[in-house]
């Protein structure tokens, strides 16, 4: 299975099991659920739970959870900073060889595609970039808006661009540049990737209701219960830093950046919340679509009564057919 050493009584290393899903399916409840049967500790896939102060707004796992289960790659980065993908997989590699040589199971949690791509399918070899060609897409997107150079990268790589919000410059700015470079879509050089894992065996999982209005629901009352719960003061107490512009990777993150355009004067109040629920919304039907490409991934309707419980049942006989 693995060149990794063997723990004690001869067992093999614990194999890295995934449970990710749309933003919103009951993630991190399941993995908190499951530490009790299973030694494990878990690491973090979100990109925005990364950021200190982001706390209420990435539904981040309470001090008091994190004392009884170990997490990792939470509040590891100040919000001025980035974290990309590629520190993700340098990060996320090195965790689950340090979790497996204290004789527990690497449990990744989270709902951040990219960084999951870039774990199992390995990071693509892009070509370097070109300020001329990055500045002249600058320009069009200032002249045309974001969302039509969307509908170009949706015409030319439309698998990339089912990935990538109309609203996400950077990223569309990147996929056009590479296409513009490399003469081949962004899609087509990242799925000649390896993965960054050292070995094949992984075991994945993603939840989901079956019943897509339900989701809708149920994203809808989280953030209003996050608002409830003091959200707009944390964006706040982000926004009075002043060292913190809309343009940072951390308030990019759903939700923060449309209480930002809240406090800066730009919408009402209630329509920043109406965005964010409909942005929240966007990302899970992202997320969904990314998730249906993984062939590998099995899927769990988190509305079944007998959902969890089977779950926990299949990766524990699987653990025991693996000889871990």
């Amino acid at each position: 299975m693995s060149s990794a050493p063997h723990m004690g009584g001869g067992k093999p290393p614990l194999p890295v099991v995934i449970l990710t899903g749309p933003t919103g399916s009951g993630k991190s409840d399941w993995a908190m659920r499951l530490a009790q049967d299973v030694p494990l500790e878990i690491i973090s896939v979100d990109s925005a739970q990364v950021y200190r102060g982001l706390d209420i707004g990435t539904a981040k796992p309470t001090p008091e959870e994190r004392d009884r289960v170990p997490h990792h790659l939470i509040d590891i980065r100040d919000p001025s900073e980035s974290y990309s993908a590629g520190q993700f997989v340098t990060d996320a590699k090195r965790l689950i060889a340090e979790i497996r040589s204290r004789g527990r199971m690497p449990l990744l949690v989270g709902g951040t595609m990219l960084y999951l791509r870039s774990l199992l399918r390995g990071i693509a070899d892009l070509p370097q970039g070109s300020a001329e060609l990055r500045q002249s897409i600058d320009d069009r997107g200032a002249r045309e808006g974001w969302p039509a150079l969307h509908a170009d990268l949706a015409r030319l790589d439309p698998e990339a661009a089912a990935r990538i919000h109309p609203n996400d410059p950077q990223r569309i700015q990147r996929a056009l540049e590479v296409i513009h470079i490399a003469q081949r879509p962004l899609s087509e050089l990242q799925r000649s990737t390896q993965s960054a894992l050292d070995e094949p065996i992984s075991l994945r999982w993603a939840i989901a209701p079956a019943d897509r209005a339900h989701l809708h629901a149920r994203i809808e009352y989280r953030f209003r219960s996050m608002m409830s719960q003091g959200f707009l003061d944390e964006v706040t107490r982000l926004y009075e830093r002043r060292d913190l512009t809309e343009d940072h990777p951390a308030i990019r993150a759903v939700g923060y950046r449309q209480l930002w355009a809240y406090l800066s004067g730009q919408i009402p109040l209630e329509e920043a919340v109406i965005r964010s629920i409909a942005a929240t919304r966007q990302l899970a039907k992202r997320q969904l679509t990314w998730l249906r490409s993984d062939k590998e991934i099995r899927w769990l309707d988190s509305q079944a009564d007998d959902a969890y419980k089977q779950w926990n049942y299949d990766l524990r006989r699987e653990l025991k057919e693996l000889g871990c």
